[in-house]
């Protein structure tokens, strides 16, 4: 019989939205919109996955789901044979839109692994990091989908490295939210091999400019989210998302794409602001856009020794 037969372990992870604007693969926000994880460690081998809410039907329900995955590679990491496991997950992230639902996947899978190994192997911060980094490629959304607030995430030779800092309590973010979804590995695709030194002396100041805006003074959101950086090589593949974004920005709201959209992100300095915005959205948009009016995650992902309640039917 496994060491870890019959433990059960909760997980609740935050979405998260990237780049912000300038920030391209360094700058990321936690979000108050959670995926919920509720993982068994049983005796017989194998893995079974019941997923209720989003991707239901959609993705593997077996050990090449990528929060099974997750917790594998986890243990295997640390020298542990993996028991068998039972998996309920129960996702309101949405896939595809820009908003880590892989990042929140991967970190379900390794907080969930930090849970049913506690007490045999105990893992700490910079080691999360560094396992989901592993798995996704790049820390921008798994440090804050982790750790929570704002992150400032690069790499070292040391492995993945982040900074959380507390954003402003009157920054009020808006996701609008398209039917349409957008591979991150092909907007990543049309990004050149170089820019312009120009365009990179501009992003560098508005990287600055935009954490100062977020942790200090909302009123320069508007400045510090602008970007020549990556946005404008990706319009051609979203462009609804595109106009919105310029449209939004010409009445003076701090819009910019979410992580590798299509959904836009605006960063209102006020809950009216965002409402105004969501408003301009739904009648310029000739789709249809779901708002999306959240607040900034402060905890990142949480664990418990039992199940997560969930929010959704199952």
């Amino acid at each position: 019989m496994s060491r870890y037969d019959g433990k059960t372990v909760g997980v609740r992870v935050p979405a998260t939205t990237a780049n912000l604007g300038p920030g391209f693969d360094t700058l990321g926000l936690a979000l108050s919109l959670y995926d919920e994880l509720t993982v068994t460690a049983v005796d017989e081998p194998g893995v079974e996955v019941e997923v209720h809410g989003v991707g239901e039907g959609e993705v593997p329900t077996d050990e090449t789901n990528l929060v099974a995955r997750s917790i594998a590679h986890t243990f295997a990491a640390v020298g542990r044979e993996l028991p068998g496991l039972r998996l309920v997950a129960r996702n309101v992230i949405p896939h595809g839109r820009g908003l880590g639902s892989s990042a929140a996947a991967i970190v379900s899978g390794v907080m969930a692994a930090k849970g049913l190994l506690e007490g045999d192997v105990d893992l700490d911060a910079d080691q999360l990091l560094a396992l989901a980094t592993e798995l996704e490629g790049h820390p921008d959304n798994i440090a804050p989908a982790l750790f929570g607030g704002l992150t400032i995430a690069w790499v070292s030779q040391q492995g993945p490295q982040h900074k959380k800092l507390i954003v402003h309590r009157g920054v009020s973010p808006l996701v609008m939210v398209p039917e349409a979804t957008m591979s991150t590995a092909l907007a990543r695709g049309l990004q050149p091999e170089s820019v312009p030194h120009a365009d990179a002396i501009f992003n560098v100041s508005r990287s600055a400019l935009l954490v100062a805006a977020l942790v200090q003074s909302p009123e320069l959101l508007l400045a510090a989210t602008e970007d020549r950086l990556h946005q404008s090589y990706r319009a051609a593949a979203m462009p609804e998302t595109d106009r919105l974004v310029t449209m939004l920005r010409s009445h003076g709201y701090a819009a910019v794409v979410s992580g590798a959209g299509p959904s836009l992100l605006v960063l209102g300095s006020s809950p009216g602001q965002r409402l105004e915005a969501a408003e301009l959205v739904r009648a310029n948009a000739d789709t249809a856009w779901e708002p999306l009016m959240l607040a900034v995650d402060f905890k990142g992902a949480t664990v418990v020794p039992h199940p997560v309640r969930s929010t959704l039917s199952s």
